[in-house]
């Protein structure tokens, strides 16, 4: 393992269609497993994939996905690029419609993103938005 300084990314297209979730949480998987202190990779995955299934979901067309993950000396950015200029409803903010229905299926993705990032947000691209969310880097295990 190494420790990072500088940060490095990777930036990859993804088929619109469901197949890209689990190639997308594989590539998050890979990137932080070779990176000392990197963010939780369970909780990068799991959030990783909330983001591409609501951009197959949510989006039309057969444009491509893109998926770009950013290692940060404090941990890691992840952007799903997606050709629908339109913002994700409840992303920044909570829902007015209240909590999701605890029995109903979907719903919760963009909870979880705004639970259990550090941050969150979205951004207008040139070709539709960027959604994103950043988490910490895991605290340094204390010398024995």
């Amino acid at each position: 393992m190494y420790e990072h300084s500088a940060p490095a990314s990777w930036r990859i297209a993804l088929p619109h269609s469901a197949a890209a979730v689990p190639v997308a949480r594989a590539l998050v998987r890979t990137a932080l497993a070779d990176i000392e202190h990197a963010a939780d990779s369970d909780t990068a995955e799991l959030l990783t994939a909330e983001l591409v299934a609501n951009a197959v979901e949510h989006t039309s067309g057969d444009d491509p996905i893109e998926l770009v993950v950013e290692l940060r000396s404090g941990g890691c950015q992840v952007e799903v690029h997606d050709p629908d200029p339109c913002p994700p409803g409840s992303l920044t903010r909570p829902d007015p419609a209240g909590p999701p229905d605890p029995w109903q299926e979907h719903g919760r993705g963009l909870l979880l993103i705004r639970t259990l990032s550090s941050s969150c947000g979205h951004r207008p691209t040139e070709s539709g938005k960027a959604v994103w969310f950043t988490l910490p880097a895991l605290p340094r295990p204390r010398p024995a």
